[in-house]
């Protein structure tokens, strides 16, 4: 079976079409800038050199969608010579609420139950709705499956996800922990325990999914029972322009000093701030780190600042399960920043955790980064949400 995974932002859509006979990856491609000046898709071929640019105007994901499946039959870098091909489409939803604890097939019902999470996702979840129905207009016959984020999180207990807020304010609002990364989280925690030879129900797993966006998986036989992610994904760490955790007396006095407006006060919090607003320089922790190799000192507070807060969730979510067996890297930070893992888990020993520095100078590819004395192994695993994706669409289509 071949499937066809989306994952759409507000102005991008990531694909991959899959062949689930083996798992592999027939195409992988990127459309950016859609509704904008300068939209484009970049697509590559698994076994052929270069990559297929298309540079036209696509003023919504419709036209995105309808761009991706021409590049799909292209005959150079395509891999399908007609639509009929694509026997199923996997689409990643960010927010599923407390409706969805794991993937489901499209209907009206559950569309409408996306759409009741706009509120709570307004970046994500109507990008995800337009892919879905810009789809259902161009692929009409094709089954599609929607896999949430969310999801993983449902197996956190009560303790975990209620705040401290009234309990009216949970039942009238949904106001909880959610967490996100779901997929990414429960990848790399199965290839752990694959990794460790052991069953996942006979492990205790802490994920370390950072990126741009971050957040720290508590997996307790193969199960998440915390994660740092809340009601949306401003929670936790210090991400690339999201500030994480802060004293939440702030928001009202920054409310009334600097007369904001909500909205104001949101792009404030999830577009100005992180290692940006810390810095002034960008989002990037790549160019974070440049900046601090070459004495910028507010870089170097921010990078350690954020590997401060990696270790403290480590910390906590170690005393949470009474142990750990692995500690697990991922996602773009996480699988090529050498030194950011090493600032990380250093003076970690006395929690059984001890870094090879040798093992550790590697990027992007599965190993295990610690030494041969460490009671906690330390991994990279690489993610692969789509594939997760194109798995469950199997499953529930078949």
């Amino acid at each position: 079976m071949k499937v066809l995974v989306l994952n759409c932002g507000s102005s991008s859509l990531k694909y991959q079409l899959i062949d689930m006979s083996n798992e592999e990856a027939l195409c992988v491609g990127l459309v950016e800038r859609i509704g904008i000046e300068g939209s484009v898709l970049k697509q590559e071929k698994e076994g052929v050199e270069g990559k297929l640019i298309k540079e036209q105007p696509m003023k919504n994901h419709q036209d995105a969608i309808k761009l991706v499946l021409e590049a799909l039959i292209d005959e150079t870098y395509g891999a399908v010579k007609s639509m009929d091909e694509i026997e199923a489409v996997g689409h990643r939803v960010v927010h599923g609420g407390e409706n969805f604890a794991s993937s489901v097939i499209i209907t009206e019902e559950v569309k409408n139950a996306i759409k009741g999470c706009f509120d709570l996702a307004p970046l994500h979840n109507p990008a995800n709705m337009m892919g879905i129905e810009a789809c259902e207009e161009i692929l009409p016959n094709v089954p599609m499956v929607a896999v949430f984020d969310t999801a993983f999180h449902q197996t956190m207990p009560k303790k975990s996800y209620l705040y401290g807020l009234p309990y009216e304010l949970y039942k009238k609002y949904g106001i909880r922990r959610y967490g996100f990364h779901g997929t990414s989280h429960k990848y790399v925690s199965q290839r752990a325990a694959d990794m460790l030879g052991k069953d996942i129900k006979d492990t205790k797993i802490i994920s370390c999914h950072l990126g741009n966006g971050a957040s720290i998986a508590a997996i307790e036989g193969g199960k998440c029972i915390d994660t740092s992610m809340g009601f949306t994904p401003l929670e936790g760490l210090i991400m690339g322009t999201r500030c994480g955790d802060i004293d939440s007396a702030i928001i009202p006095f920054l409310i009334e000093k600097e007369n904001l407006t909500p909205q104001g006060l949101s792009d404030l919090m999830n577009k100005e701030s992180g290692v940006y607003g810390m810095t002034g320089i960008s989002s990037d922790f790549r160019d974070i780190e440049k900046a601090a190799a070459e004495g910028h000192e507010l870089a170097q507070v921010a990078l350690d600042a954020y590997d401060q807060t990696v270790k403290k969730y480590i910390g906590s979510y170690t005393a949470e399960m009474n142990g750990v067996d692995a500690i697990v890297f991922t996602a773009g930070v996480g699988e090529n920043g050498i030194e950011t893992r090493e600032s990380i888990m250093r003076n970690m020993d006395f929690l059984g955790m001890k870094l090879d520095k040798e093992a550790n100078k590697v990027r992007g590819k599965e190993t295990v980064i610690s030494t041969a004395d460490s009671k906690v192994k330390i991994l990279l695993i690489p993610t692969n949400e789509e594939l997760v994706i194109a798995r469950d669409t199997v499953a529930l289509v078949k």
